[in-house]
């Protein structure tokens, strides 16, 4: 499953969104992107601790322009957003059809087809019936859950109440100080891997 092509793939896919990364300064500043030459480190060692794999799940709950969705869709069985601001939800198709473009000019794969985003609030319950209605997946079907760290303490609480058991969410953003999530463990022995992403388990039983 990652195996040197793959790897060269993902990170190309990394480095073309990386160079369009919006946030922190400019008109666009209140925005966030993750890092995803970043991501892509953490996400060789998710593959390898068997937490991400080809039937896995994946459910960015605040995706944004797609592109974490875009990058777990080569890794993932479905790669599943959710994003509150139609405006940036927008950029979603513009900006992988110039990756699609570049990776068909290198003769790299093109992402599958196994992306699904969703304009609305993460936290909806009608939108997951929506979800589960137009492709098939209920909330409790979700293996892997992602975000930044915005709206995290909320996403935990549904993943607490609502995630099947040995679930999995990642938080991207976090410093020295680690979140805590009632009804979700701290994966202490992984976080926060490559500094910045915390790893949570929904407890069983």
């Amino acid at each position: 499953m990652w195996d040197k092509e793959t790897e060269r793939t993902l990170s190309y896919v990394a480095k073309f969104y990386d160079s369009r990364k919006v946030g922190d300064v400019g008109p666009l500043g209140f925005r966030r992107s993750s890092d995803l030459e970043i991501l892509l480190m953490c996400m060789k060692r998710l593959v390898k601790e068997g937490l991400l794999g080809p039937e896995s799940t994946f459910l960015d709950m605040g995706c944004g322009d797609g592109r974490v969705n875009v990058l777990m869709s080569y890794l993932a069985k479905a790669s599943v957003g959710v994003e509150m601001d139609e405006w940036t939800l927008d950029e979603f198709e513009p900006l992988k059809k110039q990756l699609e473009q570049a990776l068909e000019a290198a003769r790299m794969k093109l992402p599958p087809h196994n992306i699904y985003l969703f304009h609305g609030d993460a936290c909806d319950e009608v939108l997951h019936k929506r979800i589960a209605r137009d492709i098939g997946l209920s909330f409790r079907d979700f293996d892997v859950f992602y975000t930044y760290l915005v709206m995290h303490e909320e996403f935990s609480r549904l993943i607490a109440k609502k995630a099947k058991p040995g679930a999995i969410f990642m938080v991207y953003g976090v410093d020295k100080v680690l979140p805590s999530y009632n009804g979700l463990r701290l994966m202490k022995e992984l976080s926060p891997m490559e500094g910045i992403l915390a790893l949570y388990r929904k407890d069983k039983g």
